[in-house]
């Protein structure tokens, strides 16, 4: 500890600074547990292992609760002058400038990012270390959001949206949200832009709506949605992100946005919020993706396939 309670961490071959370590950000109540900046430090420096793969080189916009979560919320994009050079950045083009996004390439910039109560981490769908730089995602990103708390409608649309990727022979990865829904993401090559992704994002989206208009739905208003899951593919555009794998959410019991294998969707326990910060890294040990996701495809072929699958 040091002074005003404070505890230094240490993160590979750094040592950080954690303030308010007691400070309570997720207030316990009913089913759900009570935890502190120090209990999310404790869970990051243990998932970071599994979590880091996932940030690396992508720019992140954070979701900060200085108050915990029925505090103001704070989703900061560009990164404060104060934050300490290690910690890496890079300037994306917007409208009318840049955007200097923090990046998270190692566990200190992770821990560091916790001490300042981000809570989420959302992440950017390209990385602007790659071969096509920030320009060009390397995952492509369904979110099955359901009207309602209904995993049921959400377990049934997964089911179906990866037996057509699955003719489509593309592979594809799992992840509960932490929220009400799931993601479906699959890797890509990086040879595509935004527009050309979510031109496919959106082939295959209708082709589902088409075969199930009573059960899902592309409608981006909630009043055209009824009681349909809504398959959102809006992520997949230049500066929009997505949560993190292994990202908490700032809902009560600090669940987690966890990935699980295809066969953990028979598992009657699956529910979006199943994992929190008390187990979701026994999930992670589990390596549920396997290696997955350095299978990135391109698009090309998997477009003709859709295309004659639809006549």
């Amino acid at each position: 500890m040091t002074g005003d309670g404070a505890r230094t961490v240490r993160a590979g071959r750094r040592t950080v600074e954690v303030h308010r370590p007691d400070k309570v950000l997720f207030p316990g109540g009913g089913d759900a547990g009570e935890y502190t900046k120090g209990d999310l430090v404790d869970y990051h420096r243990a998932v970071a292992p599994y979590m880091l793969p996932h940030l690396k080189g992508r720019p992140l916009m954070l979701d900060r609760r200085p108050d915990g979560i029925d505090g103001p919320t704070f989703m900061q994009k560009n990164t404060p002058d104060g934050y300490p050079e290690w910690i890496t950045r890079v300037e994306v083009a917007k409208e009318d400038g840049t955007v200097r996004h923090a990046v998270c390439d190692d566990a200190a910039s992770l821990l560091y990012l916790v001490d300042q109560a981000s809570i989420t981490l959302h992440r950017w769908l390209s990385r602007a270390d790659g071969a096509g730089g920030v320009d060009r995602p390397d995952r492509l990103v369904f979110d099955l959001d359901p009207p309602g708390d209904d995993f049921a409608a959400v377990r049934e649309a997964a089911r179906l949206l990866g037996e057509l990727l699955d003719e489509l022979n593309l592979p594809s990865a799992l992840m509960t949200t932490g929220s009400r829904g799931l993601h479906v993401i699959v890797p890509l090559s990086g040879r595509h832009d935004f527009d050309d992704v979510r031109a496919f994002a959106r082939e295959v989206a209708d082709a589902l709506v088409a075969d199930h208009p009573d059960r899902l739905t592309t409608a981006a208003r909630k009043k055209d949605r009824g009681d349909r899951l809504y398959l959102d593919i809006q992520r997949n555009a230049y500066a929009q992100t997505a949560v993190a794998p292994y990202t908490v959410r700032a809902l009560p019991g600090a669940p987690v946005a966890t990935p699980v294998s295809w066969d953990q969707l028979d598992d009657p326990d699956l529910h979006a919020r199943r994992w929190t910060v008390a187990d979701a890294v026994e999930q992670a040990r589990t390596d549920p993706w396997a290696g997955l996701l350095r299978r990135g495809r391109s698009l090309g072929p998997a477009r003709r396939r859709l295309r004659a699958l639809r006549g």
